[in-house]
């Protein structure tokens, strides 16, 4: 039988204020809504009940988990990080590009000066894939 909860959340698009609550905790794993809120605080003033009641509304969503047996309460995200964001590249592609990835290269590379080691390392990707 399947997951439904893990089903489920595949399909949840997070926002763009749930999306910088999981750069969070990517980028420094299962945190207090503290940390995270100190965290997002670097970069503009969020409140911390704001916090936590996005918090909280992410874990009812199924998109973060919460771990209750300390008396502060730690989050974690759900899903892997690579799983959520192959979802969202997945649905900008198929919105913004009717699906096609080719576009979606052609006018990154038109828009954005390209380092060399980018260039590099597409080249590599595109030889790996081309075998």
């Amino acid at each position: 039988m399947k997951d439904l909860k893990t089903e489920e959340t595949r399909n949840i698009e997070p926002t763009k204020a749930e999306l910088e609550i999981l750069q969070v905790l990517w980028s420094f794993g299962a945190s207090t809504v503290r940390f995270v809120n100190d965290k997002l605080n670097e970069n503009r003033e969020v409140n911390y009940t704001s916090t936590l009641k996005l918090m909280q509304i992410m874990a009812d969503k199924g998109i973060l988990k919460r771990d209750e047996s300390q008396m502060k309460h730690i989050y974690h995200v759900a899903e892997k990080e690579q799983k959520t964001k192959d979802f969202l590249l997945e649905k900008f592609i198929d919105t913004m590009y009717n699906g096609s990835a080719a576009k979606l290269m052609m006018q990154l590379m038109g828009n954005k000066k390209t380092s060399k080691e980018d260039l590099d390392t597409i080249k590599q990707l595109l030889k790996k894939l081309d075998k």
